[in-house]
């Protein structure tokens, strides 16, 4: 098949569990905006900021290197997939436990010293998911992009459904009758930790569906391939925590960094997470590009033409991430609705934060130089610069700007870091990515985004028709200046 109709089909299937199956989870925001006031939403987001780092340091990179040393043949694949989990089991177990004893000194540093429970809870959602990650990599290894898929969708529909059980239909049936069946589910001193809840609850569903791909994994270790995939592997811990620093330490810090009470700060806090959800269809388009393009990077190494396929594949990307830029920002008039009333004051940051998740996507793309040729030391210092700018701008710009600084953080972040993995790639392994195509694709969707506003201003049209229209000549220029081109490339069988 066609490597790129490969990587395509791969990623539309990835694509069904992570954009379609999230897009339900999507759903849950202006369910909990509408239910929760901005200051209670700030929790949420405040402790599953917290959960994205630890996530990164629990899966130990062990991810990647499982996909490093399956793919070199050194070790037959269930050896390789034995030792990563043996130990991310006992390593998972060990810091539950932990989390467990100290939840209420945690909590009370946390300033949260009502809520120990919500301490050991989401330690119990990390320590399931980072062992299933193990499970997931290995559907993905042997290409069970389906089954994939299905487990993917199962955990997310069991997470919304019991989301909207028990914030729903429990709050309403405690509210009607607190002695009723469902209204004895409801305690209201848990409120909004009952996201917490549900999620627990799918991720043990999960790991149930599971169960096939763990049965004899536990069997295997090798110690001396142990040895190898730490050494390989650490470094993307690095890589790994500078990137969640990038990501979402604006959400862990906002609530210390705002220059108002404790209060306001929380439902700052809220009201700028709701909105960075509004930039979750190219977070979620990435996320399944990841899942896909990072197996496929690895199979494909060792083809003739690898590196012009490469290239080809940074092209379409940019176009579908400026796609769903303009596909948000055009038609902000629809998307404002998935937030409520309380939280529209932040949609301003909406467009930064696409530019931002559109950088981070190339940069996706640009890191295979160091996973291609182990340089994942180098590739972690990228990150490590990156986190640096991340934080030195966020302590600058949020107590003088609030929570547009940590937008813009985001951008200036990523966009520095596309630049340093461009110019390290080019030394290290150098791919023929048509640059000046990538970024008129950039420029030409700010343009008809600020053509469209333009328009909108002098003419009184609908913002519905100018943006229609924009996206129009959009789809248009990809038609003329790229789909002809792709159909009438030749690409070798793979």
């Amino acid at each position: 098949m066609n490597p790129i109709k490969r990587l395509a089909s791969q990623t539309a299937i990835y694509g069904v569990s992570s954009v379609f199956g999230r897009f339900l989870n999507y759903l849950l925001v202006p369910f909990l905006t509408y239910s929760f006031a901005p200051v209670e939403y700030g929790v949420v987001a405040e402790f599953y900021a917290y959960m994205g780092f630890l996530a990164v340091v629990l899966a130990f990179g062990l991810e990647t290197g499982y996909f490093r040393f399956r793919s070199t043949g050194d070790w037959p694949p269930e050896v390789v997939y034995g030792t990563v989990l043996r130990f991310l089991v006992l390593s998972n177990g060990l810091f539950f436990v932990t989390l467990l004893m100290l939840s209420q000194p945690i909590a009370d540093l946390l300033r949260h010293p009502n809520h120990p429970e919500y301490i050991w809870w989401c330690a119990a959602i990390l320590a399931l998911d980072s062992i299933g990650a193990v499970a997931f990599a290995r559907l993905r290894a042997e290409n069970q992009a389906r089954r994939f898929a299905i487990v993917k969708l199962l955990e997310i529909g069991a997470n919304v459904g019991l989301t909207l059980f028990f914030i729903y239909f429990c709050r309403h049936a405690y509210e009607a009758d607190p002695a009723s069946l469902l209204g004895r589910l409801w305690v209201p001193e848990i409120g909004v930790g009952y996201v917490f809840v549900a999620n627990l609850a799918a991720s043990l569903i999960k790991l149930v569906l599971l169960s096939p791909q763990f049965r004899g994994g536990l069997r295997v270790f090798d110690t001396v391939l142990f040895g190898r995939l730490i050494r390989y592997s650490l470094p993307m811990v690095v890589i790994g925590f500078a990137g969640i620093i990038n990501e979402m330490l604006d959400r862990a810090a906002l609530k210390y960094l705002l220059p108002y009470d404790a209060e306001t700060n929380l439902a700052q806090l809220g009201i700028y997470s709701a909105c960075y959800k509004l930039s979750i269809l190219m977070s979620l388009f990435i996320q399944a590009f990841r899942y896909a393009g990072e197996p496929f990077f690895f199979s494909y190494a060792k083809q003739s033409d690898a590196r012009q396929t490469y290239a080809l594949v940074l092209n379409w990307f940019v176009i579908c991430c400026v796609f769903l830029f303009l596909l948000v920002v055009l038609y902000m008039d629809v998307f404002k609705y998935f937030v409520g009333d309380a939280y529209r004051e932040g949609l301003d940051v909406v467009p930064v934060l696409l530019l931002a998740q559109l950088c981070l996507g190339v940069y996706v793309n640009l890191s295979i130089w160091y996973k291609l040729t182990d340089r994942t030391l180098l590739g972690a210092g990228v990150s490590m610069v990156g986190s640096l700018i991340t934080i030195v701008l966020l302590f600058w710009w949020v107590p003088i700007h609030g929570y547009q600084g940590a937008a813009w953080a985001h951008l200036v972040c990523y966009s520095s870091m596309v630049l340093m993995s461009y110019l390290l790639g080019r030394l290290y392994y150098p791919v023929p990515y048509e640059i000046g195509r990538v970024l008129g694709y950039i420029a030409l969707g700010l343009g008809l985004y600020a053509a469209a506003g333009w328009v909108e201003s002098v003419t009184a049209w609908h913002s519905l028709i100018t943006g229609s229209l924009a996206m129009a000549v959009f789809l248009l220029v990809v038609l003329v200046a790229d789909v002809r081109r792709l159909l009438v490339r030749r690409a070798p069988a793979s």
